[in-house]
């Protein structure tokens, strides 16, 4: 198998671009001790994207905005979170959401 030179050294750039930010961070910052406050913080992060990216496809499945009585979504949403709630089991959680969203379905 031959690979073009021009083919290897795009491939390798893309690499180079990719795991340069990833690393350097990585680098840099295990030389510092952050404060507490900012480690706090930092530990909501991936709560939140979690959150905003399970909104969306809820809030708008597909791209499109459905009425509420058409989207089978959000009550089963509200049944995981509820359960969640109560029970703070996150395998009852998602059975009983995957449960309300086939029911609804």
């Amino acid at each position: 198998m031959h690979v073009r030179p021009e083919f290897l050294a795009l491939v390798l750039a893309c690499a180079l671009v990719t795991a340069l930010p990833r690393v350097l961070q990585l680098v840099v910052l295990s030389r510092f001790a952050l404060p507490q406050r900012l480690l706090d913080w930092l530990s909501y992060v991936p709560i939140a994207v979690l959150a905003a990216l399970t909104a969306i496809e809820v809030l708008v499945p597909g791209g499109q905005a459905l009425l509420l009585r058409d989207n089978a979504a959000i009550p089963a949403v509200a049944a995981a979170f509820a359960v969640a709630s109560a029970t703070r089991s996150l395998l009852l959680a998602v059975v009983c959401g995957v449960g309300a969203f086939w029911l609804l379905s």
